[in-house]
């Protein structure tokens, strides 16, 4: 961890010493790996144009490297300069016709381009001269099949990358989740078990069986896995990380903090970790301590809108309210076309009694997911709250067109529809959800806390009862 912390210090006051050369319009001389240094720190900040001129200042001192051109093309590909960049990248090939990263990176603006056909046939020539990479040429064939949606043989592309490299984690990754979509995840453990056959004491072949346990729910059987390859390998920081998932998942939060920490130990803070530890608290019901590490991870990466979103839901749970919609309106901020975000923010305006911005916060988290039947029952009850339960029936019909059998929905109508004074539709909605859940008629006395309002309701679902005995 303390390593990380200075390799950032030295970092800052690299980019600090290029940044006041640049202003006194005095370079100096930089060597190539400080060069890139530079550049991939702009890029992390997607500051492409900052990228941009670094590189153009690191190929005035190093006009002859390909990996300068290769990076070149890159940030000109950030900036959606394609052709400039396949321009730059053409001329390298004539100079360097075997340069394999040259051909990779052509590949790579071809399908951003979505020219996938033509990168497929580029990296299938490179296959053709190239003794080493082959894992990383098989894995960008993989992707462009991928984008096409031609699962199959982006799986085929995936497998023969690991049969080149067990440890080539996108590889990895990408199969599994392309197993997924085509529904075979299941039917390929025996395919992730042969690597472990093959080699029992492969951390990669335990780690990557792990992966697919995780995905199919089994969180036990990946636990297990991670174990193994934590056995071979107890600095594998990536095995510490997913067991911490696994056991997010079975509840075990303890546990699960034990795995986050150590992986900070092994390789340093991260944004995820860091989020990941307050989620851990957040379900302990220790909420200062998920907001202290809500709060760290959005300190080392301001755009990680999870971040401050967990931050705002450990605020919440506190009913720390216009602290929680601070929060909520940060992540939404970052990335607006996440429903669960504006649907925290629409409850804390609520909880604020700011009824406008409730509901037009949950008139957007509608509409990014529909079907979060939550939504439609608390934007309907605000209207029921102001006294206007026919607006409440019209927002619920909404949320009832694609779950018309929904019994909450079926019961939330009732309330409404008695609220409203239309007793006999309310008994026709009441007849249908007693007949799909019985036993949920009990949220009814919750809305009608008057005695003799429950006394009629018992009245009708004893009926019914006795009738359907």
């Amino acid at each position: 961890m303390s390593h990380e912390f200075r390799k950032r210090e030295e970092e800052e006051e690299l980019i600090k010493r290029y940044e006041e050369n640049l202003r006194a319009n005095s370079l100096g001389f930089f060597d190539i790996d400080t060069y890139e240094v530079i550049i991939d720190h702009y890029m992390e900040k997607l500051k492409f144009k900052k990228a941009l001129t670094a590189v153009n200042h690191a190929m005035e001192q190093y006009p002859f490297s390909t990996g300068l051109i290769s990076i070149k093309a890159q940030v000109l590909s950030n900036l959606e300069q394609y052709e400039e960049a396949l321009e730059l990248l053409e001329k390298a090939r004539n100079l360097h016709p075997m340069d394999i990263e040259i051909y990779l990176s052509i590949g790579s603006i071809l399908s951003l381009q979505a020219k996938y056909e033509e990168a497929i046939t580029l990296y299938e020539e490179i296959l053709s001269f190239a003794n080493d990479e082959k894992d990383d040429i098989y894995y960008n064939i993989g992707l462009a099949y991928q984008s096409m949606e031609n699962y199959d043989k982006a799986i085929e592309a995936y497998k023969k990358s690991i049969e080149e490299n067990i440890n080539h984690e996108g590889s990895l990754y990408e199969l599994a989740f392309c197993l997924d979509v085509v529904g075979q995840l299941e039917n390929s453990l025996a395919y992730y078990k042969k690597f472990i056959d093959e080699d029992p004491y492969s951390s990669a072949a335990w780690y990557n069986l792990g992966i697919v346990c995780n995905k199919l729910e089994k969180f036990e059987e990946a636990i297990d896995a991670y174990g193994y390859a934590l056995a071979i390998d107890e600095n594998f920081a990536s095995a510490h990380f997913n067991m911490g998932n696994s056991l997010m998942n079975l509840e075990r939060y303890k546990e699960a903090l034990e795995s986050f920490n150590k992986t900070i130990e092994i390789e340093g803070p991260s944004p995820e970790v860091y989020c990941c530890i307050g989620a851990a608290y957040e379900n302990m019901e220790q909420y200062d301590l998920g907001l202290k590490y809500f709060q760290k991870s959005s300190k080392l990466d301001t755009l990680y809108d999870e971040a401050w979103f967990g931050a705002g839901s450990c605020l919440e749970k506190q009913e720390k309210w216009y602290q929680a919609l601070h929060f909520f309106n940060k992540a939404i901020k970052i990335n607006h076309l996440n429903p669960d975000y504006w649907k925290a923010a629409a409850h804390a305006e609520f909880k604020i009694g700011n009824t406008i911005s409730s509901i037009s916060a949950y008139e957007e988290a509608a509409n990014l997911a529909p079907d979060d039947k939550e939504i439609w029952l608390n934007w309907s009850f605000i209207y029921y709250e102001q006294g206007e339960p026919m607006k409440a029936v019209d927002v619920l019909s909404q949320g009832m067109a694609d779950s018309p059998k929904d019994p909450d929905f079926l019961y939330r109508m009732v309330v409404y529809l008695i609220e409203a004074g239309q007793f006999k539709e309310a008994f026709t909605y009441l007849e249908n959800a007693l007949i799909l859940d019985f036993e949920g008629h009990k949220i009814l006395f919750d809305f009608f806390p008057k005695l003799e309002t429950q006394k009629a309701l018992y009245k009708i679902i004893d009926q019914f009862r006795n009738e359907n005995s």
